[in-house]
């Protein structure tokens, strides 16, 4: 397939766009804001060739943050909003946007506004337009990679090599996360992309509800760090706990491969290699 592909520099998009080429997929249009290229600019972009998938992988991630700034969560539903125009009116007749698992939480915030949105809007453009869509939904997608977002696994790791605390917002007794590794995470998309059958919503997760406090006590004593746990109140609108329904992906041959001791132990041995590589990073 010719595939357009937003957020080809974050952790998830460097993977897919990997996988795709592997697999005989040819990118013809990359868009990223480390490349200097917003979403909101397709707008300007004329297209010579068919183009056959769309997949938005593009998206500002950090909850607590979208809540300081809702201007974030806005650009979200916005962008979801320029990528389904752009393919309303180019003729793109699938497209595959991530959303999140944690709109499934109760809490509420700018940034499951946002996923939500553009899942409304996938199905609004399926109806409207006939535009078919996969929703795919991550659950704390971690590995080895240098992560800009500086989502949680990697603030652990990073403060535990550097020996600084680790800081856990919630009742360490209760809170936990569903963790994906990237592979098996990449793995579960292109079950989706690759199925006939389209118009689905798909949950992809590591499978097993993990204590933070169990994650951090296993990074310190596999960094030898003498950082201590600190905890902290909860943050506003975060979800205490994650626990993904794999039910619908798994009816697909999905079955998640990497524990999430495994993972983290091979993705604290790339962070211990790439600080080692380029101390500038501390």
């Amino acid at each position: 397939m010719k595939i357009i592909l937003t957020g080809h520099k974050g952790l998830v998009g460097t993977y897919l766009k990997k996988r795709l080429e592997e697999e005989g997929h040819k990118i013809i249009l990359s868009i990223d804001k480390r490349d200097g290229k917003e979403v909101e600019s397709l707008g300007e972009i004329e297209l010579n060739e068919k183009v056959d998938l769309f997949i938005h992988a593009a998206a500002f991630c950090k909850i607590n943050k979208t809540i300081e700034n809702p201007e974030l969560g806005h650009e979200n539903a916005l962008n979801a909003f320029n990528v389904l125009e752009f393919c309303r009116k180019n003729n793109i007749s699938k497209i595959v946007f991530f959303s999140s698992s944690r709109i499934l939480s109760k809490e509420k915030n700018p940034y499951t506004a946002g996923k939500i949105y553009g899942e409304e809007l996938c199905k609004a453009y399926k109806k409207c337009y006939g535009i078919d869509y996969i929703i795919i939904r991550p659950s704390t997608v971690y590995g080895p990679i240098w992560d800009k977002t500086q989502r949680l696994m990697h603030i652990f790791i990073v403060n535990a090599l550097q020996g600084k605390d680790l800081e856990i917002y919630g009742d360490p007794k209760t809170k936990t996360l569903d963790f994906t590794y990237i592979n098996d995470f990449i793995d579960g998309t292109m079950l989706a992309i690759n199925n006939s059958e389209w118009c689905k919503e798909y949950n992809i997760s590591g499978g097993e509800e993990y204590k933070i406090l169990d994650l951090a006590k296993f990074i310190i004593e596999n960094t030898n760090s003498p950082s201590k746990i600190i905890i902290k109140e909860a943050e506003k609108a975060q979800p205490q706990q994650v626990n993904v329904n794999l039910s619908k992906i798994k009816i697909l041959g999905y079955n998640p491969k990497v524990s999430i001791e495994k993972g983290t132990l091979k993705t604290i041995e790339w962070y211990r290699k790439y600080l080692q590589e380029n101390p500038q990073k501390f």
